[in-house]
C-alpha cells in the first residue's frame, strides 16, 4: 500500500470521528473513565498513564516523542497474538521475514530489534527459541534506539517485556488473586497456565509476590515441528519503608520444540503461483556404512560450486530418480524426525531504591540472563550455544525548578557495567550443506542427510567461538518542561568497551588466534515536542548511537575485532518526526511519525556487517467509538536500502547460476561476496513495503447471563521477494483474524481463529538461505481457552 493509501486512511479516520463529534460529545462526558476501563478490555495500544520505557523517566506514552507501542496481556489474546510475528497487528513497521519458522527477535523498520527484560538486554536470539510472551504483563515496542539508561543499542527498535508483578492495578496486592486456564485446539493444541498473586506483608513491610507458570506440548500445523516448552516466573515488589523499596525475581523457559525449518526449498515462480514442486533424487551419493546420514568422507568433496559465470554442472549436483513436479502441502516444511532443538534460559533481577525526597531518588538494579541452546537441522547445520550476560546499574533520579515552576527539569544520572562470556559452535564451512537436495515429497533420506559432532564423533566443530567483553558507561537523561506547551528531551551517554574473541574450529575462515580491542564511544539522542491547539502534539527527534555487533549467541567474530576499522562496533543515526493526536476527549488517539535511519546488520554466514539505509511512514490510530466498539489501525509503508558493497558469503538459487533447476538441486551454488552479483546498493525486498492492519472490538454490557466480547481484523501485507537478480516473488496477501470471548462471573471462554478464511501466502526465509526458500503461512487454526479467575 502507498505512503498516500496510509495517509488517506488517517483521514478517513479522522473525518469518521468529525462525523459523529456531536454524538460523542453528548455521550463522552465521562469519556476518561471510560478510557480506562476499555484500555484493558479492547485495546490496550496506546497508554495514557506514565512509563519510563521510552527516555527512563515516567512519562505518558501519548505525549511521549518517539514512536511507541504497548500491547497489554488482553490485548494480545484478543487479537490472537501468540508470539512476537503476531505484533504486526498492533504495531506499525514490525514485519519480520522468517528467521527458519523460529519467532525469536522482531524486526522493526527493516531490521532486527533487539530484546529486553524489564529494560535490560538479553542474549541475542534471532531464532534460537521463540521469545514467550505468554508470561508478559506487558509488551512494549520502541520504535528508535534505546533510552541511554538501558544502555548502548542500535536504532531501529526494541522490545521490552514487561513481567507479571507483585503489584495490582492500584498498588501492593491487598488480597489474593489468581486464574487458571486451559488451552485446546488445532493440530493437538495443549496449553495450560497458572497464576497467582498474593499479599505479602510483615509488619512494616508491604508488599506482593505473583508466581506465573505456563507448559505447552502441542503438535503444529507444519508436520513434523512439536513445540513443548515450559515458563516458570516469580516476581515479588516490596515498600520497606522509610522510602526504601525492592523488587525481585526471575524467569526461567525451558524448551525442546523450536526446530527450524527452512520452509519449502527448490523455489520457483511457478512453485509460489501454482503450487508446482520440482521432484527426484541425486543418488550418486551414497551412505556406505549404513549409518542413515552422509558423512564427509563418504561425500568425498564439498557439494556447492562456486558461482562465477555459468559453471558446469556434475554428478553430486544432478537429481537423476523421480525427476517430475507435484504439488506440496503448506504443511509439508523442511524437517525430519533428525532435527531437534533444545533451549534453556534463566533470567534474574534485583532492584533496591531509596526515595531521598519528593523530588529524589536513587536505585540500584542487578540483571542476570543466560541462554544454553543445541540444535540440529538435517540439511547439515548443528550448533551449540552456552552465553552468560550480567548488568548492574545505578541511578540517581532528581528534578529542578526555575522561574517559579515555569520551567520544571527531571533527570537523571547513573552508572552501569555489563559483561558477557559465551561460547558459539557450529559448522556450516565444509560445503556439505545443499538445502536443494532433499525431495520434500519424499522427505529424509540417508543421501540428504548430513552428520554432525552430535552423532559423529570423528566429525568437530567447524567454528568454536570464545567471546568475553565488558561494557562500562555513564549516562543521563533530562526531560525539560518549558511552561505547558514545550518540552526538551535530552540523554547521552559513553561506554567503555573491551572485547577478547578466538575462533578454535577446525575450519574456521575468520581471523584465527587471540584478538582483542579496546574503544570507548559516544552516543546521544535529542526530543522536543510541543503541545499545539485541537489535540496536536508534534515532536522532533534525533539520536545517534553505537552498538557491539554480536552474533547469534552474543559472541562477536574475532575477525571483525581484528578489523582496522572497528567493524565490531557498529554507528547508527535516526532522525523522526511526527504528531500525536488525541480527540474527541481522548476517545479518538493516534500517532503519525517519519523517520529515516542508518544502521548496521549482520549479513550471510561470515558475519559480515552490512550498512543499511531505511525511511518510512507509521501510523497508528485507536478509535474509541462508544462504551462497546473500539477500533485500531496500524500501517505504515517504508523502504530499506542494503549499503554496497555487500560483501557477505551467500547461497544463489540454480536460475541465478544459469542451470536449470533438475541439473542442480543436488548441489548448492555460492558467491563470496553478495556484491559480485549486486554491485552497489540493493533494496531489501525480504521485507514489504507496506504492512496495514485494522481491527475492530465488541464488548457488551454486563447482563445477568454475563458479557460477550469479540474481536475481528485483518492485516494486509505488500508483495515481498528474495534479493538475488531475477528473484522470485511472494505476493501480496491479507490474513482474516478473531476471536470471541464469554465472560460468566469468574470464568471466561475464549475462541480464536488465525487466518480465518484460510489464505495461502508465504513469507521469505532471512539471512542466507534467504533466495533459497520460503514458509508458507500458517492455515486457518483454531484454539478454545478456559479461564478461572479467583
Amino acid at each position: 500500500m502507498s505512503r498516500r493509501l496510509v495517509l488517506l486512511a488517517a483521514t478517513a479516520f479522522a473525518g469518521l470521528a468529525a462525523v459523529s463529534a456531536a454524538r460523542a460529545e453528548d455521550q463522552l462526558a465521562e469519556v476518561d473513565a471510560v478510557v480506562v476501563v476499555a484500555r484493558d478490555r479492547n485495546a490496550g495500544l496506546l497508554e495514557k498513564q506514565p512509563n519510563d520505557t521510552v527516555f527512563g523517566l515516567d512519562k505518558p506514552l501519548i505525549e511521549t516523542p518517539r514512536s511507541a507501542s504497548f500491547v497489554s496481556d488482553l490485548t494480545l489474546q484478543r487479537y490472537g497474538i501468540e508470539t512476537i510475528d503476531g505484533l504486526t497487528a498492533v504495531s506499525p513497521g514490525t514485519y519480520t521475514a522468517s528467521f527458519y519458522g523460529v519467532p525469536g527477535a522482531l524486526n522493526v523498520r527493516g531490521t532486527l530489534a533487539e530484546n529486553y527484560f524489564r529494560g535490560f538486554k538479553r542474549i541475542e536470539n534471532r531464532g534460537t527459541y521463540s521469545t514467550p510472551i505468554g508470561a508478559a504483563d506487558q509488551i512494549q515496542i520502541v520504535r528508535g534506539p534505546p533510552t541511554p539508561i538501558y544502555g548502548s543499542g542500535k536504532v531501529g527498535g526494541m522490545l521490552n517485556f514487561i513481567p507479571k508483578s507483585g503489584k495490582g492495578e492500584g498498588g501492593y496486592l491487598t488480597s489474593p488473586e489468581g486464574e487458571l486456564t486451559a488451552t485446546f485446539g488445532s493440530y493437538n493444541r495443549k496449553n495450560a497456565t497458572a497464576q497467582i498473586g498474593l499479599p505479602a506483608n510483615f509488619g512494616n513491610v508491604v508488599g506482593g509476590v505473583h508466581v506465573y507458570g505456563e507448559i505447552e506440548d502441542s503438535h503444529s500445523y507444519y508436520r513434523g515441528i512439536y513445540p513443548r516448552r515450559q515458563t516458570l516466573q516469580v516476581s515479588s515488589d516490596f515498600d520497606l519503608g522509610d522510602g526504601w523499596s525492592t523488587a525481585l525475581g526471575g524467569m526461567v523457559y525451558r524448551s525442546k520444540g523450536d526446530v527450524q525449518t527452512a520452509g519449502w526449498n527448490r523455489l520457483t515462480q511457478d512453485l509460489i503461483d501454482n503450487g508446482s514442486y520440482v521432484t527426484g533424487r541425486d543418488t550418486s551419493l551414497v551412505d556406505a556404512d549404513g549409518n542413515g546420514r552422509l558423512t564427509p568422507s563418504e561425500i568425498g568433496g564439498a557439494l556447492y560450486l562456486p558461482y562465477y559465470g555459468f559453471p558446469a554442472t556434475d554428478a553430486a549436483h544432478t537429481l537423476d530418480v523421480g525427476v517430475g513436479t507435484t504439488k506440496l502441502s503448506p504443511r509439508t516444511v523442511y524437517v525430519s524426525g533428525s532435527d531437534f532443538s533444545k533451549t534453556a534460559t534463566n533470567t534474574l533481577h534485583f532492584d533496591i531504591a531509596r526515595k531521598l525526597s519528593p523530588d529524589s531518588a536513587v536505585k540500584l538494579q542487578l540483571f542476570y540472563d543466560d541462554l544454553s541452546n543445541k540444535r540440529f537441522v538435517s540439511y547439515g547445520y548443528p550448533a551449540r550455544f552456552d552465553s552468560t550476560v550480567w548488568e548492574a546499574r545505578l541511578t540517581y533520579e532528581f528534578a529542578n525548578r526555575f522561574l517559579d515552576d515555569a520551567v520544571v527539569a527531571r533527570s537523571f544520572v547513573g552508572a552501569s557495567y555489563r559483561g558477557f562470556k559465551g561460547r558459539r559452535r557450529e559448522s556450516y564451512n565444509s560445503g556439505l550443506i545443499a538445502l536443494d537436495r532433499r525431495d520434500l515429497s519424499v522427505g529424509q533420506t540417508a543421501a540428504d542427510l548430513i552428520g554432525s559432532p552430535f552423532t559423529d564423533p570423528s566429525m568437530t566443530w567447524e567454528n568454536d567461538n570464545h567471546t568475553k567483553w565488558s561494557q562500562a558507561g555513564i549516562f543521563f537523561t533530562t526531560d525539560i518542561k518549558v511552561g505547558e506547551k514545550l518540552n526538551l528531551m535530552l540523554g547521552g551517554r559513553y561506554d567503555d568497551y573491551d572485547v577478547t574473541s578466538e575462533d578454535t574450529g577446525s575450519l574456521s575462515f575468520t581471523t584465527p588466534g587471540v584478538q582483542s580491542d579496546a574503544k570507548g564511544k559516544g552516543t546521544y539522542t535529542a526530543s522536543v515536542t510541543y503541545k499545539a491547539p485541537w489535540g496536536l502534539m508534534p515532536y522532533v527527534s534525533y539520536a545517534k548511537a553505537s552498538a557491539l555487533e554480536m552474533s547469534q549467541a552474543g559472541d562477536v567474530v574475532p575477525g571483525l575485532v581484528a578489523d582496522a576499522g572497528d567493524a565490531w562496533l557498529s554507528d547508527s543515526d535516526l532522525a523522526e518526526a511526527g504528531v500525536k493526536f488525541q480527540w474527541l476527549k481522548g476517545a479518538l488517539i493516534g500517532s503519525l511519525a517519519g523517520y529515516r535511519q542508518n544502521r548496521t546488520q549482520l549479513m550471510g554466514i561470515n558475519g559480515d556487517p552490512a550498512g543499511t539505509r531505511s525511511k518510512g511512514v507509521e501510523l497508528e490510530v485507536r478509535w474509541l467509538a462508544s462504551e462497546h466498539f473500539s477500533f485500531t489501525f496500524s500501517g505504515n509503508t517504508q523502504h530499506t536500502t542494503v549499503k554496497g558493497p555487500d560483501t557477505s558469503f551467500q547461497y544463489v538459487p540454480t536460475y541465478t547460476a544459469g542451470v536449470p533447476g533438475a541439473q542442480g538441486y543436488g548441489g548448492s551454488y555460492v558467491v563470496w561476496s553478495f556484491a559480485s552479483i549486486r554491485p552497489g546498493d540493493y533494496d531489501y525486498t525480504l521485507i514489504p513495503k507496506s504492512v496495514v492492519s485494522l481491527y475492530g472490538a465488541y464488548a457488551s454490557d454486563a447482563h445477568d447471563w454475563g458479557k460477550l466480547y469479540g474481536t475481528l481484523g485483518v492485516t494486509h501485507v505488500t508483495k515481498t521477494s528474495g534479493t538475488v537478480p531475477g528473484a522470485v516473488v511472494y505476493p501480496a496477501y491479507a490474513v482474516v483474524n478473531g476471536s470471541l470471548a464469554y465472560e460468566q462471573g469468574p470464568y471466561t471462554a475464549t475462541l480464536n481463529v488465525d487466518n480465518l478464511l484460510d489464505e495461502l501466502y508465504f513469507t521469505p526465509v532471512a539471512d542466507t538461505y534467504a533466495n533459497l526458500a520460503a514458509l508458507p503461512g500458517k492455515g486457518r487454526e483454531w484454539r478454545i481457552t478456559l479461564a478461572r479467575r479467583f
